[in-house]
């Protein structure tokens, strides 16, 4: 998987992006395990991603409850056994 960030935001550490071999669109966020940092990806359809793109306080709440571990269903890339938390 190719992931390309189209708008990142430092100040709330997340980013959007296309994964450019599928076209599927993603938010992203650091995670950390203790042993390596990481990105989750969680797959989002067009209309979210120009949502967010236009609407940061959606976009903050979509983050908020992929960091709480609420929205694993739309995880691109399924953790292994020592999964990280949000940092």
């Amino acid at each position: 998987m190719k992931f390309n960030d189209v708008f990142v935001s430092r100040e709330h550490r997340f980013s959007l992006g296309i994964e450019e071999t599928t076209g599927r669109f993603y938010v992203s966020f650091p995670v950390s395990n203790g042993m390596a940092d990481y990105e989750e990806y969680y797959e989002i359809d067009r209309a979210t991603f120009e949502l967010f793109q236009k609407d940061l306080t959606a976009a903050l709440a979509f983050v908020t409850r992929g960091r709480h571990r609420e929205l694993d269903q739309l995880l691109m890339v399924q953790p292994g056994t020592n999964r990280g938390s949000a940092i």
